[in-house]
C-alpha cells in the first residue's frame, strides 16, 4: 500500500533542526510535499535532513530534497540507508552539472556540413523514389491483370473523376497560355525575319515552334504547377490526418486506391490537353501573321502540310505520356512523404512543383537529344 510523501521538523533545544522525511518520495506521491518542505528549509535557514523512514524514493523525490535544501547543501550529511544515498549523490551530480554549451560550426566547416547533408539528402531521394517506382510498377501491373480477370476491381470511378478534375478542368488555361505562346512566337519571328525579306517563314517557325515544343512543355508545366500540387496536398493531409494509415490497417493498398487512379487519369487526359494547346497555338501564331504580314489562313495552313508536316505533331505528341508519368509520380510520391506537421506538406507542396517542372525541362532535352541523333 503506497502512502503520501509527509515531513516533519524536529527542534530539540539547543540542537540543529531536522527534518524527517516519510512515506513514498515518489513521483506518484509527491503531492505537495515538495513545496512545504522547501518553505520549512528556507525558514529555517540551517537544517539537517533525516530521510531513513522514507519507504520508496525515485529521483522525483530525490530532486525534490536536493532542490528544497538547496545546490550549496552536503548531500553528504543526510541521514539515508545506502541505496538513498547513493541516488541523492546521482541527483545531485546531475543538478550541479553544467551544460555543454557546443558552438555551431562557422565559415568553411558549416558549408562542407551543408555540402555533405546535401548529398546524402539525394542518396535517401534516389533510393526512396526508386522503392516508390518499384511499388508504383508492382500496382500497375497487377491492376493489368484484373482487366482481364475482374475487371470492376479497377476503380474507374476515380479514374475519370480525377482525369476531369486534374485534366480537362486545365483546358481553358492551357489554350489560353497557348494562344497567346504562338501568337509571341509569330510576332517576335515575323519581326526578326522581315530584316532577311523572308517574313514568310514565320509560318514554318510557328508551326515547328508550336508542335514540337511548346505546345507539350506549356501543358506539362501548367499541370505540374496545377495537377502535381494538387496531388501532393491531397494525399498529404490523408497522411497528416491518418487516413492513410487507416487504410493499410484496413487491408487497402494506398498506391492502388489513391496513386494509381492519378496516374492513369494525367495519362489519359495529357495528350488531349497537348492536341488543344497545339492547336490553341497555331491559333494564335495565324491571328499574328494575318493581322501583321497579311497572310491569310489558307496560305498559313497550306504551308503547315506543306513545309512543317506532321512528323513535328508527332514528336511533340510523343513526349506525352512520359511527362504525364513524371507529373502524377512526383506529386504522389511528395505527397506521401508528408510528416505530421502543416510544415512538411508546405514543403512537400513546393517540392512537387519544383521538382516536376525541373523533371520536365530535363526530359525535353533529353527527348531533343534523341530526336537530334535519330535526324527526326
Amino acid at each position: 500500500m503506497q502512502k503520501p510523501a509527509e515531513f516533519s521538523v524536529q527542534a530539540a533545544a539547543g540542537e540543529r533542526p531536522t527534518v524527517v522525511l516519510s512515506g513514498d518520495w515518489t513521483a506518484n506521491n509527491l503531492g505537495d510535499a515538495p513545496v512545504g518542505l522547501a518553505e520549512a528549509v528556507k525558514a529555517r535557514g540551517d537544517i539537517a535532513a533525516d530521510i531513513r523512514k522514507v519507504r520508496r524514493l525515485d529521483t522525483a523525490g530525490a530532486y525534490a530534497l536536493v532542490r528544497a535544501l538547496g545546490h550549496d547543501y552536503d548531500l553528504k550529511s543526510v541521514l539515508a540507508r545506502p541505496e538513498s544515498e547513493r541516488l541523492l549523490e546521482l541527483v545531485g551530480h546531475a543538478v550541479h552539472v553544467e551544460p555543454m554549451k557546443i558552438q555551431p560550426p562557422r565559415g568553411f566547416h558549416e558549408l562542407t556540413l551543408r555540402i555533405g547533408k546535401g548529398v546524402m539528402n539525394i542518396g535517401y531521394e534516389w533510393v526512396d523514389t526508386l522503392a516508390f517506382l518499384g511499388h508504383l510498377l508492382v500496382v500497375v501491373v497487377r491492376t493489368l491483370g484484373f482487366l482481364f480477370t475482374n475487371p470492376k476491381r479497377v476503380r474507374w470511378a476515380a479514374i475519370f473523376s480525377l482525369a476531369e478534375r486534374a485534366g480537362l478542368d486545365a483546358i481553358p488555361i492551357v489554350a489560353v497560355t497557348s494562344f497567346f505562346i504562338g501568337a509571341v512566337v509569330g510576332l517576335l519571328g515575323a519581326n526578326m525575319l522581315r530584316q532577311f525579306g523572308a517574313e514568310v517563314f514565320a509560318v514554318e517557325l510557328i508551326g515547328i515552334a508550336v508542335l514540337r515544343e511548346f505546345n507539350i512543355i506549356i501543358t506539362a508545366v501548367l499541370l505540374a504547377g496545377r495537377s502535381a500540387s494538387s496531388f501532393a496536398a491531397e494525399l498529404g493531409s490523408m497522411k497528416m490526418n491518418q487516413e492513410i494509415d487507416a487504410m493499410q490497417v484496413m487491408g487497402v493498398d494506398p498506391f492502388e486506391a489513391l496513386v494509381l487512379p492519378r496516374f492513369l487519369a494525367l495519362l489519359l487526359t495529357i495528350p488531349l490537353l497537348t492536341f488543344v494547346a497545339t492547336l490553341a497555338g497555331l491559333f494564335g501564331g495565324l491571328v499574328v501573321v494575318w493581322s501583321v504580314l497579311s497572310l491569310g489562313p489558307t496560305f498559313f495552313l497550306q504551308r503547315i502540310v506543306d513545309n512543317v508536316g506532321a512528323v513535328h505533331f508527332w514528336v511533340g505528341m510523343s513526349k506525352a505520356p512520359v511527362m504525364a508519368m513524371v507529373i502524377a509520380g512526383i506529386g504522389c510520391r511528395q505527397g506521401l512523404e508528408v510528416g505530421g506537421d502543416v510544415e512538411s506538406l508546405g514543403r512537400r507542396v513546393t517540392a512537387a512543383v519544383v521538382h516536376a517542372i525541373f523533371a520536365i525541362i530535363m526530359i525535353d532535352a533529353a527527348f531533343a537529344l534523341m530526336f537530334m541523333k535519330l535526324n527526326v
